[in-house]
């Protein structure tokens, strides 16, 4: 992601997982860098899904920005090959510049079929949570010496 001023010039860019909680710390970051911010994006379909839903939830404009469009624009733009920060960068000024760029409708029965899912998901996370946190308390119970031998700094849960 890519945060750039009226004149162009780049304010703020990070690399952001596509997971809620670090989609949820950038635009809250965004929103206060920026007073107002139009967001662009060069994919609308399921991959970007989770990003437009969270941006439709939090008020936030989104402009799709088609690829072909962005790779034009690329050639602009001297310096590095492609990488992610550059794509983000040229994608903004892409925004910038041009003013007939699609608003992106995020339909409200997605926003909510989303926070249904992740409702679901945090439960369940709760449930595995307690499960194990059981399970530990009877071995522990039986088997002191085994909770004291396991190393559970090598364990980070499954992968």
């Amino acid at each position: 992601m890519c945060l750039i001023d009226d004149d162009g010039t780049s304010i703020w860019s990070r690399k952001v997982a596509n997971d809620e909680q670090a989609i949820l710390e950038a635009i809250d970051h965004v929103a206060g860098l920026a007073e107002q911010s139009v967001w662009a994006v060069d994919v609308t379909g399921t991959m970007s899904g989770l990003l437009l839903a969270l941006l439709a939830a939090h008020g936030h404009r989104v402009r799709y920005a088609p690829g072909r469009i962005v790779n034009r624009m690329a050639t602009a733009y001297r310096g590095e090959a492609k990488t992610d920060a550059r794509d983000a960068y040229v994608m903004a000024e892409t925004l910038r510049h041009r003013g007939d760029l699609t608003e992106v409708d995020v339909p409200s029965e997605l926003v909510t079929q989303l926070q249904l899912l992740v409702t679901h998901r945090a439960d369940l996370v709760a449930d595995r949570v307690r499960m194990v946190n059981r399970l530990r308390d009877v071995l522990l119970g039986y088997f002191p010496t085994l909770e004291r031998a396991f190393d559970y700094s090598h364990n980070h849960g499954a992968s």
